[in-house]
């Protein structure tokens, strides 16, 4: 059950990225990185229907972790980006070519072997006040970093590691989305705790950070980063922070490090589809040369 409700979330996430930006990509660049692109996308219908999807694949995702660990759910929730692909390929009646069915076995098949080698399990919610909760800083600087370099950086280069950015500030909105669900399952007082107050603050800047990659690039340049920087970022904080177990035999160690490298491989592969550089009718033209 938790990887058919994974799998509907990583639908819903998809279909909404795509709707998303497709209404980005029509911003000024001048917006980049201001709330007054979100505010100017928010009397966007098409945005809002991709936040609305979205959000939905969030509630799906928050059901998935509360019965899961974080390592067993954020590599399903990496295959948004094949249903982003099939999306766009209904809309625009393209055929797949081989390099894509190649993209989506890789990311199909890294999901599947990752799952299959490491078997995460035996994750445990430790106190707010634990050393662990560390882990969480050192995202943080990460993704700040990310960014920083990014404004120096041309617009392309710059629209990846923005989407990077976010997709390890995602990765962290996986980890505070269980560590709630956890202390709510164990009786615990909610509000006493911070993670519940960093979340929405992590998951706004998470929104900005992947909205301005959309705004600077296709979504071919800007998504597989936030897709691949999401799941490695959940498995990693999900080890660190609720002591989640993966096997560590050597075939063990070999699969899930092969099931990784396929997954990232043909995500990046996915992106490069042409159905996903589409404009959007009648979209006004963009003066930077690099469009």
């Amino acid at each position: 059950m938790v990887i058919v409700i994974s799998l509907g979330a990583a639908c819903l996430l998809g279909l909404g990225f795509v709707a998303q930006q497709h209404a980005a990509y029509r911003r000024p660049l001048e917006d980049m990185l201001r709330l007054r692109l979100l505010l100017d996308l928010i009397r966007t219908p098409l945005w809002l229907a991709g936040i609305g999807l979205m959000l939905c694949g969030q509630i799906l995702g928050a059901l998935a972790l509360w019965e899961a660990d974080v390592a067993k759910v954020v590599p399903l929730l990496a295959m948004n980006l094949l249903f982003a692909l099939t999306a766009a390929h209904v809309v625009y009646q393209e055929p797949f070519g081989r390099m894509l069915q190649l993209g989506a076995v890789l990311v199909g098949g890294g999901v599947a072997l990752f799952l299959y080698g490491g078997r995460p399990h035996g994750g445990a919610l430790p106190g707010s006040g634990s050393m662990r909760w560390l882990a969480v800083l050192s995202v943080i600087v990460v993704a700040g970093v990310l960014v920083l370099v990014g404004l120096r950086r041309s617009l392309q280069v710059r629209a990846m590691l923005l989407a990077a950015a976010a997709g390890v500030l995602y990765g962290l909105q996986d980890v505070l989305t269980r560590s709630s669900l956890l202390t709510l399952s164990n009786g615990l007082n909610l509000a006493g705790t911070w993670q519940p107050y960093l979340l929405p603050c992590v998951a706004v800047v998470g929104l900005l950070l992947n909205q301005s990659a959309f705004d600077a690039a296709p979504l071919r340049i800007s998504l597989p980063a936030t897709t691949a920087a999401e799941p490695i970022t959940g498995i990693v904080l999900g080890v660190a922070i609720f002591s989640e177990r993966l096997r560590v035999t050597p075939e063990a160690l070999a699969a899930e490090v092969a099931g990784l490298i396929a997954m990232v491989t043909g995500i990046v592969i996915l992106g490069r589809s042409s159905f996903l550089t589409k404009p959007t009718r009648n979209a006004p033209r963009r003066p930077d040369g690099e469009r």
